[in-house]
């Protein structure tokens, strides 16, 4: 499959779509507390997605069954909510969400500490984690390449410790949640296709505090550390322009 390249007018109404995930998981940022269910979460960001005219990106796609991807603790990416799924002191969870609006899709990813008693250990692996998905949108400018962009974010996860999730990636994005070309968050820098202007990454770091190794549960869906430890996960939709990369999910 092609390299899609966007025009400005296209980037601009990914700008939108990108828009419209960041509140809602603004929303979902503030609601999250002991006691709350990861289903309290998915319906208020159903409502919120409808609310603006958006559609939700992920429900039904391949028979996804919800809005969301809430993902706790060990869990890493792809996780269902559920009402039995009841958020704890010193958990944290990972949200994901995607809308479509106007045709194009946005998709964005953070994880969230349940309250403030999370262990000094994981709270640096949720900072890890996000700055080495900035350290990955640095490199996404013209004449670089993909394998620059996954060796930026595998840098910096490997220098403090952490693991780099190698069986979930990145991806192209735009009038399809999933577009070439694939964004490994690992990789050696001037390997992979050259990134042009036009181009939209959804950058996303996933990261374990442990070994690197996942395996997926019986649902068929949410993906767990093997050895048990903590997984954090942020993601960004970014546009690389002539004037650099540009985020659209903010």
């Amino acid at each position: 499959m092609a390299i899609v390249c966007k025009s400005t007018a296209e980037i601009e109404k990914m700008r939108r779509s990108g828009r419209a995930v960041r509140e809602v998981l603004n929303l979902l940022n503030s609601l999250v507390a002991p006691g709350v269910t990861t289903m309290d979460l998915e319906l208020a960001a159903e409502k919120k997605i409808k609310d603006m005219g958006a559609k939700p990106a992920f429900k039904g796609y391949y028979n996804y069954p919800c809005v969301l991807c809430t993902s706790v603790n060990e869990e890493i990416v792809h996780g269902i909510p559920s009402e039995k799924r009841v958020l704890k002191a010193g958990d944290i969870v990972s949200i994901d969400c995607g809308v479509v609006l106007d045709g194009y899709y946005g998709d964005a990813a953070i994880t969230v500490p349940v309250d403030g008693s999370v262990t000094p250990e994981v709270r640096k692996l949720l900072e890890v984690t996000e700055a080495s998905l900035y350290k990955g949108i640095e490199q996404a400018v013209v004449g670089n390449t993909v394998g620059d962009v996954g060796a930026a974010v595998q840098e910096c996860v490997e220098a403090n410790g952490f693991s780099v999730v190698r069986e979930f990636v990145g991806h192209g994005i735009g009038t399809k949640l999933h577009e070439e070309p694939q964004i490994p968050n690992f990789g050696e820098r001037g390997h992979g296709p050259r990134l042009r202007e036009g181009m939209v990454l959804a950058i996303e770091p996933m990261v374990n505090y442990g070994k690197a190794a996942t395996r997926v549960l019986e649902d068929k869906w949410t993906a767990v550390t093997v050895d048990g430890s903590c997984s954090a996960h942020f993601e960004h939709c970014v546009a690389v322009t002539k004037d650099g990369p540009v985020i659209l999910t903010k």
